[in-house]
């Protein structure tokens, strides 16, 4: 029968997977279309109506795609609309912010350090969030700075900074990043819900009555899907963040946020530029070196400085007393700690792995479900076995973290 941790790492596995599937078709066809869109070309005896066209060559065959700037003065018979990509990405991401950061919210969501919160109140501080996110953003959109674009991107921009450093006063900082993640991206797909795909079935609804189309609709959905361009490739670096201890795991990872913005201005007005047509800003290039160059400085910097951990929390306390610990203590300290420590003594590491510390009692304790499921039911840990870990220990492993979930599943949850 499958332990109950066992279920659970593969539901998120699943749903990690899901998510990631979604991403791609989302920003697959936002990257195409903002390149289309950029690559039209105006032609002689064009139709009526008609902004721009595009030859395309893929798969053996040729694509004539033509661009009606308001509305074509019929509708066709077959429309495809480009929603459910970021729909799925969106509920798929939630998703995944409630089964790892949410049900795991005392190890992955809570830091005691920085805020000593209940559950329930991480919780409701991470979904209340995202949801004032949207409506200040969208308060700002809708003001008048919505005709000053440049102005409004700058003030989006302060916003997400803003953001950035308070989710870092609140949660752990694997989770602040994540969530500046899921705060810009539940824009990105309100962005698409709620104006762009309105607007346009406002547009194909006057045509259907036989109505013109009023332009506003086009503009002010143009507006949005501008910013979702721009905003795109920073919610990729967040969405790969909680890999990257030295991108989540320093004092001034709000400012490397911040800076990981600008290289997304960067990047894509870079890529833009091209798609127009246009001789490309190589100084692009050297100013997106110059703030990568900042990102690793701020990385060695916000080193914060370790200090002694004592077991938090009624799980830690329940792994630590369960049967067979002093063994898996024994274990630990022996077969991983000399990486997963303050000062990695393995040759070539700096930083322990994940920023994963394996030094003491209550280190192990904390980290019961991560240790069994590494180095306890698989072999993923240590890395190729060079600290030659034997089965038996593996096994004692397993025997310890499945006698304290088996007395209590919550544990499993917990952790």
């Amino acid at each position: 029968m499958f332990e109950l941790a066992i279920i659970w790492d593969w539901l998120a596995f699943a749903v990690r997977w899901l998510h990631v599937i979604t991403a791609i078709a989302w920003i697959g066809s936002s990257f195409y279309f903002i390149a289309l869109d950029l690559g039209l070309q105006k032609v002689p005896n064009m139709p009526k109506g008609v902004h721009g066209e595009e030859w395309q060559v893929h798969g053996g065959g040729f694509y004539h795609i033509r661009k009606y700037l308001v509305a074509p003065a019929e509708m066709p018979e077959h429309l495809t609309w480009f929603k459910w990509e970021s729909y799925a990405t969106w509920l798929s991401g939630a998703a995944l912010l409630m089964v790892v950061y949410w049900a795991g919210a005392e190890l992955f969501l809570i830091d005691p350090g920085k805020m000593d919160l209940a559950i329930w109140q991480a919780v409701l501080i991470s979904a209340g969030s995202l949801t004032i996110g949207w409506l200040v953003y969208n308060a700002l959109c809708q003001s008048p700075l919505g005709e000053r674009p440049f102005a409004l991107m700058l003030l989006l921009f302060v916003l997400l900074v803003v953001m950035a450093w308070g989710y870092d006063q609140v949660f752990t900082g694997r989770a602040a990043l994540l969530h500046l993640g899921a705060f810009t991206a539940t824009i990105m797909s309100a962005n698409v819900a709620l104006i762009i795909i309105p607007n346009q079935k406002i547009v194909v609804a006057d045509l259907k009555a036989g109505r013109v189309p009023d332009a506003k609709y086009g503009k002010t959905a143009k507006l949005r899907s501008l910013h979702n361009n721009y905003l795109t490739l920073p919610i990729i670096f967040l969405m790969l963040s909680n890999h990257y201890p030295l991108a989540f795991g320093t004092d001034y990872n709000w400012a490397i946020a911040a800076l990981v913005f600008l290289m997304g201005v960067t990047i894509r007005h870079y890529f833009n530029t091209l798609h127009a047509r246009k001789p490309g800003p190589h100084w692009t290039w050297a100013a997106t070196v110059i703030l990568f160059i900042g990102v690793m400085w701020l990385s060695a910097a916000g080193q914060p400085e370790r200090e002694e951990v004592e077991a938090s929390g009624l799980a830690a306390v329940q792994f630590a007393q369960a049967d067979g610990f002093e063994t898996v203590q024994d274990i630990v300290m022996g077969r991983c700690s000399m990486c997963h420590a303050a000062e990695p003594a393995w040759d070539g590491l700096r930083w322990a792995p994940k920023g994963v510390h394996l030094e003491t009692a209550a280190d192990i304790a904390a980290h019961a479900r991560q240790i069994y499921l590494q180095a306890g039911v698989s072999h993923a840990m240590p890395p190729g076995n060079l600290t030659y870990i034997e089965p038996s220990e593996r096994a004692a492993i397993a025997r310890w973290y499945e006698t304290a979930t088996r007395a209590n599943p919550a544990l499993v949850l917990a952790q």
